[in-house]
């Protein structure tokens, strides 16, 4: 299956373990990061004929629509892979309006806005794959995770709303669900350890599957990517 893998996030430690592994299998990846991104100090990470950097706020209706504008400029999509996202804890009581509507935005209306773009030009083509990073909280929230479990929890629901409509067109769409990745920045905060956490390389190689040809089968799915957490 020829075509761009787009991946939103591709700043993140997920993000970045995803680029890395499409990268190294041979497929032209756009990383999509905040705007700057694009011109960020790790333009040596990646070979710079496989992979393309983008910024976008991928918040932002217009600047996505513009992204796409650019991404049809550079050829046809034949992945999305959407790992924007944030956490904030707070109970429902006291996550204010502002920060609830902030962690709709960076967790789903992001997932939204790349969807909505992809969505008919994959239809067009006859062929695609979509994977939606969602989270272990959109199955069971918990204390301290009301606007992020709320969020998580609509992704995994546009996922299952995106992989019927799309299924007439052989689109796949899935998501995947991880609880604590096994990064520094988790590590330091929460203090995990590598036998409780999942490395993002992991998670990544999860996600390849699901968007190459072996993963056919598989639509409308959210499967966990949370090990022993």
């Amino acid at each position: 299956m020829s075509g761009l893998t787009v991946v939103g996030g591709g700043g993140g430690s997920l993000g970045r373990a995803v680029v890395t592994l499409m990268a190294d299998q041979e497929n032209t990846v756009v990383a999509v990061g905040r705007p700057g991104f694009e011109e960020g100090p790790d333009q040596e990470v990646w070979p710079p004929h496989s992979v393309i950097r983008l910024g976008c706020d991928l918040t932002d209706a217009g600047s996505v629509a513009a992204l796409w504008a650019q991404i049809d400029a550079i050829g046809e999509v034949r992945a999305l892979v959407n790992v924007v996202g944030g956490f904030q804890a707070g109970t429902v009581a006291d996550t204010s309006w502002e920060t609830y509507r902030q962690s709709l935005q960076i967790n789903l209306d992001s997932t939204w806005l790349s969807c909505r773009e992809a969505a008919p030009r994959m239809a067009a083509r006859g062929s695609g794959a979509v994977v939606n990073v969602a989270s272990r909280a959109a199955l069971q929230g918990g204390a301290q995770s009301a606007s992020y479990a709320i969020a998580k929890a609509g992704v995994v629901r546009l996922t299952e709303v995106l992989a019927a409509e799309l299924a007439p067109s052989r689109v796949r769409v899935n998501a995947v669900l991880p609880s604590v990745i096994d990064t520094a920045a988790n590590r330091g905060s929460m203090g995990t350890s590598g036998s409780q956490a999942v490395p993002p390389e992991a998670i990544a190689r999860v996600i390849a599957f699901l968007i190459s040809p072996d993963g056919w089968p598989i639509s409308g799915a959210a499967i966990p990517v949370y090990g022993w957490a």
